[in-house]
């Protein structure tokens, strides 16, 4: 149900939401009307774009929203992208749970294809999850190495010096000690699985990393993964959903000083 309603003494007439629907299902016929709940995106663009609160949609209503607030400077976005590092030393602590669900409740702000919002964050908030997922991760690996099953290529050369790594020095090369993990997913169905996946992990990597959060994205993981599919019933994945990529996360061990310089930009201009 759509809900789909206008203020006829707030409403101005000025045509914005119209003009704005991606979907080109509102027409003016003195107020707003909505041609076609069914192929309306859920959006919200004619909700947000009212100048006079007139709009109300999907049960939200003007009189229930937040107020503007001000957006990080040009210099502060540069500054958080630029000192964004992938961080493989954490400190051995959780961070809270509120903060955690804080944050992935705004990465599912992140857009999607079509508004779909089809993106399944599956979080370890707990470091004693981390713990026993570590364990079992290597433990699994480890008996494929010793099987001799591990495949061939990087795949295998990387997940055998993650076992090595881990049986000869208790090093943790797979999981770095974080804390925590985000690992997207979407099930079948979803428009842009890859795209939206992806862009939510980006999103809440920013996020993280404006709280002083570290963060890596665990290419390993995502390795162990391939080979040992049985771990997604560790993590409660449906096997129908496509995987996307995982994150690790906590609060750093490690202080950077100074920005690293990329670049030049690969660039293809057209004028």
């Amino acid at each position: 149900m759509i809900d789909f309603r206008i203020d006829s003494e707030k409403c101005i007439q000025c045509g914005e939401c119209a003009a704005d629907c991606p979907a080109g299902i509102i027409f003016m016929n003195d107020l707003p009307v909505m041609s076609d709940e069914g192929r309306c995106y859920r959006c919200l663009h004619c909700y947000s774009v009212c100048p006079v609160g007139a709009v109300s949609i999907l049960g939200l209503t003007p009189e229930g929203g937040e107020p503007a607030r001000d957006l990080p400077s040009p210099a502060q976005m540069k500054d958080l992208i630029t000192w964004r590092r992938s961080v493989r030393r954490y400190r051995d602590e959780n961070v809270p749970a509120a903060l955690i669900d804080e944050l992935v409740e705004t990465a599912c702000h992140a857009p999607t294809g079509v508004n779909a919002q089809g993106v399944v964050f599956t979080v370890v908030r707990d470091k004693a999850f981390m713990d026993t997922l570590r364990r079992e991760t290597l433990k699994r690996l480890g008996s494929m190495v010793d099987a001799g099953k591990l495949p061939d290529g990087l795949v295998g050369q990387y997940l055998g010096f993650a076992v090595r790594a881990w049986r000869t020095e208790g090093r943790d090369a797979i999981f770095r000690g974080a804390p925590h993990m985000l690992l997207t997913s979407t099930s079948p169905g979803v428009p842009c699985p890859v795209q939206d996946v992806h862009i939510a992990l980006a999103t809440f990597e920013l996020l993280a990393s404006s709280h002083s959060l570290g963060t890596l994205w665990d290419g390993m993981f995502m390795m162990a993964l391939a080979v040992c599919p049985e771990l997604r019933e560790t993590l409660r994945i449906p096997a129908d959903h496509a995987l996307g990529y995982a994150l690790l996360f906590g609060r750093p061990a490690v202080q950077y000083h100074r920005p690293v310089r990329r670049g030049p930009a690969k660039v293809n201009i057209l004028e």
